[in-house]
């Protein structure tokens, strides 16, 4: 049995695709699962409940935290942490690995170019140090208590069928109802982003490579990031748009969260746009001899999946 919490979401879905060339027992827990495979087990759970966790990872040879919360940092703050502990003390009750899906937050902002395995913690933002904390945490749990897991990690996803991303609220979106596309801060630095359906083959495959566990990896992400001004181009081009935008700098931004709750909490990550942003996945690359999508590719099946129907 291999169990997904927090199933249901980007990666979640991609994950249980992806796991079914592993094993014919996913378990998906999530507040209202749904089955992405035929044989997968649907567990309803809220998993901010421990027992409930405990519960759902019984049975579990291998467990991969998933989830996402609602993107608040008064939400993180009081969930993040206490979900991570019940995962860690339901994996070790049941002798489960754990695979911990994380982004970059932790990371300092003098270090994003280019970000490796070994880019110290430093972060700038409140919901960075959550997840600083929570990584800490896991490792701690693997060095003192012998838990086996392992951390992949994740740039900003970019892939078809996403509800809710930056590059489509901001570019593709806008972009195709012949609005125009928001570059946020600097049109000229790159921005790394990981491909959603490469995420969830690398997740599954992790988690299914005994040597992998006690080590951190980065995800595959497509080298070579473009700027602003090239994504708003390439998506402009695939959509059969004109190439229009607009640089939001912090003030434009801080009014915008005046009345947008999702801007207002993106005022704290502008860091990430106002500098080069280069997610380096070459230690899994090299590794499981993996080929990432590249930005072309991934940018024209989310416009043939997504926009042109």
């Amino acid at each position: 049995m291999q169990t997904i919490l927090g199933a249901g979401g980007a990666i979640g879905t991609e994950l249980a695709k992806s796991l079914s060339k592993y094993t014919g027992n996913v378990k998906l827990v999530s507040r209202n699962p749904k089955k992405v495979n035929q044989s997968d087990i649907l567990f309803p759970a809220d998993i901010t409940n421990p027992t409930l966790v405990n519960k759902a990872v019984q049975g579990s040879a291998v467990v991969y935290l998933t989830a996402g919360f609602a993107y608040k940092i008064s939400v993180w703050k009081q969930t993040w942490p206490d979900v991570m502990d019940s995962v860690i003390e339901a994996c070790l009750a049941n002798n489960s690995k754990l695979v911990f899906f994380d982004n970059m937050y932790c990371y300092s902002a003098d270090h994003l170019n280019p970000m490796t395995e070994n880019t110290p913690y430093g972060p700038v933002s409140e919901k960075g140090k959550v997840r600083a904390a929570i990584a800490e945490n896991l490792n701690n749990a693997v060095r003192q208590r012998g838990l086996q897991a392992l951390i992949a990690r994740s740039a900003d996803f970019f892939g078809p069928g996403l509800s809710v991303s930056f590059l489509t609220e901001t570019v593709l979106k806008p972009l195709s109802q012949g609005k125009t596309a928001n570059v946020l801060m600097s049109d000229s630095c790159r921005h790394s982003f990981t491909y959603t359906p490469d995420a969830g083959k690398a997740t599954a495959l992790l988690g299914n490579t005994p040597d992998a566990y006690g080590q951190t990896w980065h995800l595959p992400t497509a080298p070579n990031p473009l700027t602003g001004k090239q994504w708003v181009e390439l998506a402009a081009g695939e959509l059969g748009v004109k190439p229009k935008y607009r640089v939001n700098g912090k003030l434009m931004i801080q009014l915008l969260g005046l009345f947008i709750p999702a801007m207002k909490e993106t005022v704290e990550m502008l860091y990430q746009y106002d500098r080069d942003y280069v997610f380096s996945s070459e230690k899994f690359d090299s590794r499981f001899s993996f080929t990432p999508t590249s930005y072309i590719d991934g940018l024209r099946q989310i416009v043939r999946l997504d926009y042109k129907k």
